[in-house]
C-alpha cells in the first residue's frame, strides 16, 4: 500500500516537471550549434520550405536530443532523420546534415526506435561530425514543422548560438 502510494506521488510529480519543462508550442534545440535560417541552408528542399518551416543548426557538438515531449514516428534506416510527434500534435523533422542518407548510417549512433516516448533533453543520437563534415554536402541541419500548414505560423526564438534545450521555435496555435 505504502509502494504504491509513493509511486503515484512520485508519477503526479514527474508529469507536473514534465508539463513545467513543455510549454504548449515551444520547440528546444535538439543541437547545439550556430543557427542558420532556413532560407540560408544550401538545399533547395529545405531552403523553399517544402517540408515544412523552422531553421537549422550547424552543429558543434555530437549529441542531439529530443526537442520535445512526444513520440519518434520515425527513424530512418540510415539514422540521418528523425521523425517526432508531440503531445500537441506538432510534426517535427530533425534532419541531421545534408545528403547524409548516401551515408548509409555511418556516424551515427541511435539510442530510440520508432514508438519510442520521449522527453525534452532525452538523447536521441550521437553523430561524428567528422565524418559528416567529410563525406555530406553539409553539416547544415534542418529542424522543421512538417505539419506547419495546421498551424497559425512558427516564431524563430534564436538566430544565434543555440545550446540543447534552448527555446528555438514557439508554434502559433
Amino acid at each position: 500500500m505504502k509502494n504504491k502510494l509513493f509511486s503515484r506521488i512520485k508519477r503526479k510529480l514527474n508529469d507536473k516537471n514534465e508539463n513545467e519543462k513543455n510549454e504548449k508550442g515551444v520547440i528546444k534545440s535538439p543541437m547545439t550549434g550556430n543557427v542558420v535560417k532556413i532560407e540560408d541552408v544550401p538545399d533547395e528542399t529545405f531552403a523553399q520550405k517544402f517540408l515544412g518551416d523552422g531553421v537549422a543548426i550547424k552543429p558543434t557538438s555530437n549529441i542531439v536530443t529530443s526537442p520535445v515531449n512526444g513520440v519518434i514516428q520515425q527513424i530512418f534506416p540510415t539514422k540521418h532523420a528523425i521523425g517526432i510527434v508531440t503531445d500537441d500534435g506538432i510534426e517535427i523533422l530533425i534532419h541531421i546534415g545534408l545528403d547524409t542518407v548516401k551515408l548509409n548510417g555511418e556516424g551515427f549512433k541511435s539510442f530510440i526506435k520508432q514508438n519510442d516516448r520521449v522527453r525534452i533533453g532525452d538523447k536521441l543520437l550521437e553523430i561524428d561530425l567528422d565524418i559528416i563534415d567529410s563525406k555530406a554536402k553539409s553539416l547544415i541541419s534542418p529542424i522543421v514543422i512538417t505539419n506547419i500548414g495546421d498551424f497559425k505560423g512558427v516564431n524563430k526564438l534564436s538566430l544565434d548560438k543555440v545550446s540543447n534545450e534552448d527555446d528555438l521555435l514557439k508554434i502559433e496555435f
